[in-house]
């Protein structure tokens, strides 16, 4: 029985500056946005200062699990740290959510009683908070689609980015009509648009926390391209899960029952698993399918 490790860890890229500058500008306009948005008297200021700060703290939370997951592996921890990016991420889901329900709950309240909104003041506000928001979107781009913690972190601000031009265009609006109901209409406007960017983020964070097989990766390929492999006869406990939010990681038991120990082929495999399907750590089993001591994890149904 063989079996072949690929230990090498990808070191994950580092967004501290990008992270650091974010939370310092958003924290600047979340004192800026509330203050005037109270003065105003606009439900959308407010309820767009409240999901900034919920985007403060979701920026710092992604922030502490990157670098959480640049932390070295250690003999109780043997993946390190890494794992904590795809909590964040999870955590970053569900403060969208709650502030979704708070922002939904107060426009609704509003609807009932509109109040008078200073909308020079909105308007001229949320345009700051276009510039912060999109600027902070602009630093997460490059590397969102290959990190959901990245990910996480430039949907918060691209969100609120869009949803801030709703804001300016509902100020100017209500000041050319005086529809006071379209402060609150706009907030709710802005839950819908948050919950429609949240869904995905929620949908991968838990997936990958309950160590579903990462979005991108088709199981049945990776199966098909191990058993076509010289000598294999079946493959069995194929598992493909995530470790952190950037690497995946592979376990299999291959069956070649005529074939010698061939470290040669480990090597190939674990090079073309990470070529072809990104999958950063493969830990490879190789039996020979004696039927005198059969493999535990081979029925289909045994983890």
């Amino acid at each position: 029985m063989a079996h072949g490790h690929e230990h090498h860890h990808q070191v994950p890229v580092s967004h501290d500056r990008a992270f650091a500058i974010g939370i310092g500008l958003n924290l600047g306009y979340v004192a800026l946005e509330a203050g005037f948005g109270v003065f105003a008297g606009s439900l959308a200021l407010l309820a767009d200062a409240g999901h900034n700060l919920s985007d403060v703290l979701g920026l710092a939370m992604a922030w502490g699990a990157a670098w959480l997951a640049r932390r070295e592996p250690t003999p109780r921890r043997t993946y390190g740290l890494r794992r904590s990016s795809i909590l964040a991420a999870l955590a970053n889901a569900m403060l969208l959510l709650v502030a979704i329900g708070a922002i939904a709950l107060e426009a609704v309240h509003r609807l009932q009683a509109p109040e008078a909104v200073a909308t020079g003041v909105v308007f001229w506000v949320a345009g700051v908070g276009v510039l912060v928001n999109g600027g902070t979107a602009l630093m997460f781009m490059r590397d969102r689609a290959d990190d959901l913690n990245i990910r996480g972190a430039f949907l918060h601000m691209a969100a609120d980015a869009g949803v801030t031009v709703g804001v300016m265009a509902a100020a100017l609006v209500i000041g050319w009509t005086g529809w006071l109901w379209l402060d609150p209409a706009v907030s709710l406007a802005i839950a819908a648009v948050i919950l429609a960017g949240t869904w995905g983020l929620l949908r991968d964070s838990v997936d990958l926390a309950l160590d579903a097989v990462p979005r991108g990766i088709d199981p049945g390929q990776v199966a098909g391209y191990l058993a076509a492999q010289p000598g294999v006869s079946e493959i069995h406990d194929l598992h493909i899960w995530a470790m952190s939010t950037t690497e995946t990681a592979l376990t299999v038991h291959l069956v070649r029952p005529q074939a010698a120990l061939d470290d040669g082929l480990l090597a190939r495999l674990r090079r073309e698993l990470h070529e072809r399907f990104a999958i950063q750590h493969a830990t490879i089993q190789v039996e020979t399918g004696d039927p005198a001591a059969p493999c535990p994890q081979a029925p289909a149904h045994a983890v």
